[in-house]
């Protein structure tokens, strides 16, 4: 037996005890006839004390040799420590080690393995298996387990069969870039990983499996923006004889479930709220409502006058940022330039300052006057104290703008509260977008989404004004999960597949399997997923992904820790029938 108790559990109770313990060193402190050595696992660490009048020079001498992050194993008594630590479970205690063994030496770490450490993100992913022995990764991944079995439970308890799909498909032309996998055995044939198992859970509620999940992983191969993974995970879930509302009250009860299980935090109100008005307060579909800061539309009352740059523009529209009247016009014209930065795309911003006494101080006073700007308070919902800031161009790229802008005053505005929980139904997207580049509508969500059955209608005559059966859970400014009311039925997948642009040999090709099965009484059925990595670290008061994936790849794609991915010999190509053409 390497160890009768972990580094985590030994207490005042246990003094007198023998005991052995386990696990790698944290650090040594050297007095000459006496080392203290702190013992560390995943449970905490131990005090370990080698004293030369308690037991051998020789043991004091060996304890010498010991480094950071050797694997050992102690035998030794618990004794009450006389210098207690009160910042550590087993604080009050310590081992007078009796007997020390060697288990595994170790080089000298690249950094230090601190909760604090000196090493940067790459190397810390270079080094990973090193970086999950500090507190906070360690902690985020049993964090993100403990996630995992609740949400099994909930969904257990709740009547749902856990099921897993492929992980070998076949590669399908719409959403992101398929990940291709060759066929050693179907020469010049191709395998796709899935970019989600959607096919298939619908086939299982074909199938009469009529609340399905899975935990799964999927596979897009798409050029990485912030936070992304090319390789993700999903609380997949489908159910058959529903409608939309049964999907978002069994997903409200399971976010309500990890909230308190996980978080001990109650929350009473999921509100919800159309993907249009979303996009009109708050310019985009997944708002924060933790704090308001809600858009005002300013046409009406600011396009009156002889300022060229409104009257021009399509869209006019404000925020009224609490207590930012104090904002000195440094810290505005550097508001001003971060607006104006590429990645958000202003031309420039006008702002009025709304004075505790109830006066305007704006940077357009030559066009507008007083009565003017107490219009745009009230349109902005502004109050003494506030600074009203003013964006204005071609709508949905002023929105765009605006909630850029919103989401950065409230970062530096200390309003969005990790450790509040502000969820959020989206509901009513478009079924369908156009795209310049391809010249034809895209499913919006994906082509198997099901249409609002009263705007079925406008297929042929007005395809962009149909709303489809779909909804997003939106976290804290964060789009956790989304799903629809899939279709059911050939007649309708047929018609669908023809706004996208299939032929019918086409969708035949790609999606014969599914029609065919549609064929055979398909119940209604429909269903969401979650985005699990993004899920626990929002729970876990972050944001960034990464921290929450045990080996995650970098920006690039890439896993710098085994150097993936890489190159194959010219045997392995031979034998899958490739050849390499990187001209």
């Amino acid at each position: 037996m390497y160890r009768t108790h972990s580094n985590g559990e030994l207490r005042l109770e246990n003094v007198g005890q023998e005991v052995t313990l386990a696990g790698w060193v944290q650090k040594t402190r050297d007095k000459g006839f006496m080392i203290w050595v702190d013992l560390r696992d995943r449970y905490g660490i131990t005090q370990l004390i080698f004293d030369a009048d308690r037991t051998s020079k020789e043991m004091v001498e060996e304890a010498k040799t010991l480094g950071r992050e050797f694997v050992i194993q102690v035998k030794g008594e618990v004794i009450e420590r006389v210098s207690k630590n009160k910042n550590i479970p087993t604080g009050e205690i310590e081992i007078l080690v009796k007997e020390l063994t060697i288990l595994n030496k170790s080089k000298v770490p690249p950094f230090t393995i601190e909760d604090e450490t000196d090493g940067g993100d790459e190397l810390r992913m270079q080094y990973r298996y090193l970086d999950i022995r500090r507190n906070p990764v360690k902690n985020n991944l049993i964090f993100r387990s403990k996630i995992a079995i609740e949400t099994r439970k909930y969904l257990s308890d709740e009547g749902f069969i856990e099921v897993e799909t492929p992980v070998l498909i076949k590669s399908t032309p719409e959403g992101a870039r398929d990940f291709v996998v060759p066929s050693r055995m179907n020469e010049g044939q191709f395998y796709a990983l899935p970019q989600s198992p959607q096919t298939f859970k619908q086939l299982l509620m074909v199938g009469g499996l009529d609340k399905y999940f899975q935990i799964v992983k999927c596979f897009r191969d798409e050029d990485l923006r912030a936070d992304r993974q090319p390789e993700f995970t999903q609380i997949d879930c489908e159910m058959a004889f529903v409608e939309q509302e049964d999907i978002l009250n069994t997903f409200e009860g399971l976010t309500r479930y990890l909230l308190k299980e996980v978080n001990g935090v109650e929350v009473d109100k999921f509100p919800r709220m159309t993907y249009e008005e979303a996009m009109k307060k708050y310019g985009n579909d997944k708002p924060d409502i933790r704090f308001g800061m809600e858009f005002g539309e300013l046409n009406e009352v600011a396009q009156h006058k002889e300022f060229g740059v409104f009257n021009n523009a399509e869209l006019v529209v404000g925020i009224a940022v609490p207590g930012a009247a104090s904002y000195t016009r440094k810290e505005i014209d550097k508001l001003i330039e971060w607006v104006k930065r590429p990645q958000v795309g202003a031309l420039g911003m006008v702002y009025a300052k709304y004075n505790e006494d109830g006066t305007f101080k704006s940077s357009v006073d030559k066009f507008y006057d007083q009565e003017d700007l107490a219009k745009w308070a009230e349109v902005t919902g502004a109050k003494p104290g506030d600074l009203i800031c003013v964006l204005s161009g071609v709508a949905d790229k002023v929105r765009t703008q605006l909630s850029a802008l919103r989401m950065e005053l409230a970062e530096r505005l200390g309003l969005r509260k990790p450790n509040e929980f502000a969820p959020l139904w989206v509901v009513d997207f478009p079924l369908l977008e156009w795209d310049e580049e391809t010249n034809r509508y895209h499913a919006m969500h994906h082509p198997f989404t099901s249409p609002k059955p009263e705007d079925l209608h406008l297929l042929d005559t007005d395809p962009g004004k149909v709303r489809a059966n779909a909804y997003d859970m939106v976290l804290n400014g964060n789009e956790i999960g989304g799903g629809s009311i899939r279709i059911h039925d050939k007649n309708t997948q047929a018609l669908m597949f023809d706004h996208l642009g299939f032929t019918p040999e086409q969708a035949k090709e790609q999606f014969g399997f599914l029609m065919n099965a549609f064929e055979y009484g398909a119940p209604p059925h429909g269903g969401l997923a979650f985005g699990l990595d993004r899920l626990v670290a929002i729970l876990g008061g972050q944001e960034t992904i990464r921290d929450f994936i045990a080996f995650p790849k970098n920006n690039s794609g890439r896993d710098i820790m085994i150097d993936a991915p890489s190159k194959i010999d010219d045997e392995q190509l031979k034998e899958l029938c490739l050849k390499l053409d990187l001209k």
